[in-house]
């Protein structure tokens, strides 16, 4: 049917558009080398634990924050059961971290985006409108944070 995304084509331009937000910058909305994973490497777990302004977060937090999220979004893509979750307790909890914490918090982020990437090799068919929203919203929150982390570099650098 004419004016039809092809399901195929929205697919590869999600896995695109992930892995400039997270692994390797393609020129869409990033400049090279600032994808999630090259930012994240330049960061101490010193820095990770640095509070971000007045009342912000730290770092740390807000990487902890994006993998819950993915986790979030997973979990309910898979059971179709859309509870209502505590979104801010990672703010609450997590603080100063050693570079053993800030390590596993960057592991925890790889495998959460490894098994999203996952489900939508999973995902045969687009089915609607939330579907395709609920994946561009994902990469659309992820790259909030992304130019949070970006932004609160240039004032701790």
């Amino acid at each position: 049917m004419p004016g039809e995304i092809n399901s195929e084509h929205f697919t590869q331009a999600l896995y695109m558009m992930l892995d400039e937000t997270f692994d390797n910058v393609h020129g869409f909305f990033l400049d090279k080398g600032t994808s999630m994973f090259e930012t994240l490497a330049t960061i101490s777990a010193e820095e990770a634990s640095i509070p971000v302004g007045g009342k912000c977060a730290t770092l740390a937090a807000q990487v902890k924050h994006v993998a819950f999220y993915l986790d979030v979004l997973e979990e309910n893509v898979r059971t179709q059961k859309f509870e209502p979750v505590d979104w801010g307790k990672i703010w609450r909890e997590v603080t100063a971290v050693s570079p053993q914490e800030w390590q596993t918090i960057q592991n925890e982020l790889r495998e959460s985006y490894d098994r999203i990437k996952q489900l939508i090799s999973n995902q045969a068919e687009w089915q609607n409108e939330r579907e395709i929203g609920g994946a561009i919203a994902m990469i659309v929150h992820t790259a909030y944070h992304l130019g949070e982390i970006r932004q609160a570099l240039c004032v701790l650098k």
